[in-house]
């Protein structure tokens, strides 16, 4: 199927130029990896009438790690995420989740960033940023402004995003020196499937955790009472079972063409138990190589 709707393409040196040219436009899309626009311009959702190419923005490129902060960059992709050293030191979840994004084909050129924006309920990224309350920068004709992670998802495919803004950087602090996590992702089948569930946890010192899920319901969300639940706790089997309960009440499956809801809610109970523990084994040193398939 070839392009339906013909439109301008611009693709400038610079983040202001960038920005110029969305404020200068009405209907604009913004091309990084390209993933997913070029299928909606095909297929016909998206129809712009200008696609400003922000893959040379050399603002947007690389990882980093200062501050016990890590940044990066919203055209860093998914590959290159697996590929970070620093990446694997301090947040290997984030490789974890990284590596069962569709295919090597489409980790080359999908971004985090774009995945974000998509805004759709099975994306990967989601359950990840809103496990460590990553802060997400934009730039835009105001300049530059940041938004937390538990206010960037406003509907499904909605964002916190305004027009003619580019987000510019994903940004994860340390939580702890120490840490253990676990991100699992169900699927129908290995390879290019989009997520049934998604379930990520996190364990902290002093017994401290946070849970997230996605694709459960319209956006990624902190699982708050079970959190609650378990603060202070070194789980057991009836503590795990009680928190198992809570999920009925935190999220929202629905019923679409990859599984029915009551699927997707026995198995994010599922999922949610072979997560902490693995996370809480990971944190004593021990457990799961990060990458291991749990489901």
């Amino acid at each position: 199927m070839g392009f339906v709707k013909e439109f301008e393409y611009f693709k400038p040196t610079g983040l202001k130029e960038a920005v110029s040219l969305l404020s200068a436009h009405k209907k604009t899309a913004i091309l990084a990896g390209g993933t997913d626009l070029v299928v909606e311009i095909k297929g016909g959702p998206a129809a712009p009438d200008v696609v400003v190419d922000i893959k040379g923005l050399s603002e947007l490129a690389g990882i980093s790690f200062d501050g016990n902060v890590l940044r990066i960059g919203g055209l860093v992709t998914f590959t290159q995420l697996l590929q970070s050293e620093v990446v694997r030191q301090f947040f290997p979840v984030l490789q974890e989740m990284a590596a069962t994004v569709a295919s090597g084909a489409v980790r080359n050129r999908a971004t985090m960033a774009g995945n974000i924006c998509s805004a759709v309920p099975c994306m990967n990224s989601g359950p990840v940023i809103c496990l460590y309350d990553a802060q997400i920068t934009l730039f835009g004709p105001r300049g530059e402004r940041t938004v937390p992670a538990r206010d960037w998802f406003t509907g499904v495919r909605r964002t916190a995003i305004q027009p003619s803004e580019i987000l510019t950087a994903i940004t994860f602090p340390v939580p702890a020196p120490r840490q253990g996590a676990c991100f699992v992702k169900l699927g129908r089948y290995a390879g290019e499937d989009l997520a049934q569930v998604l379930v990520a946890v996190l364990v902290l010192p002093g017994h401290h955790y946070r849970v997230s899920f996605g694709a459960v319901a319209p956006v990624p969300l902190r699982a708050a009472r079970i959190e609650t639940l378990l603060q202070g706790n070194i789980p057991d089997e009836a503590l795990i079972g009680a928190a198992q309960d809570l999920i009925d009440i935190e999220i929202a499956p629905i019923t679409d063409i990859r599984a029915g809801k009551e699927y997707r809610l026995h198995m994010a109970k599922v999922m949610f138990k072979r997560a902490l523990t693995a996370a809480l084994q990971r944190f004593q040193g021990a457990g799961p190589a990060y990458g291991t398939p749990l489901i």
